[in-house]
């Protein structure tokens, strides 16, 4: 078991950046892929990046390339997404998620996740 608790969220103005940590727990936390997904209103959750669970293998969905950037730290059991120049299409709640098949594959563990919104 894994649990995942995100924090970080907020409001900025588009250029701007966030970011979100992933705190976990469980012994099994650091042989986890870890990926960040995102809901908007209306939409479809779709996976904006994800890492590996040693952490040298890092994917981003062609939206966030560039721009965001996925880390994590074993040792203290944490997930991290740098967001830079946020744009307003970014706007969604974001969740950690943690499972087997890196990329885009099954996950089975989620926080609560956290609410980014970005103005215009």
């Amino acid at each position: 078991q894994v649990q995942l608790v995100e924090s970080g969220g907020g409001l900025v103005q588009a250029g701007g950046s966030l970011r979100l940590s992933c705190a976990g727990s469980g012994r099994l936390f650091s042989s986890y892929a870890m990926a960040w997904f995102r809901q908007a209103p209306g939409k479809e959750r779709e996976i904006a990046a994800a890492i590996s669970w040693r952490g040298d293998l890092k994917y981003y969905s062609t939206s966030v390339n560039g721009r965001f950037t996925i880390s994590r730290d074993n040792f203290k059991m944490m997930v991290y997404l740098q967001m830079n120049n946020l744009k307003p299409e970014d706007a969604a709640v974001y969740y950690c998620a943690a499972g087997w098949e890196y990329p885009t594959g099954r996950y089975d563990y989620w926080g609560q996740g956290t609410q980014v919104t970005v103005s215009s």
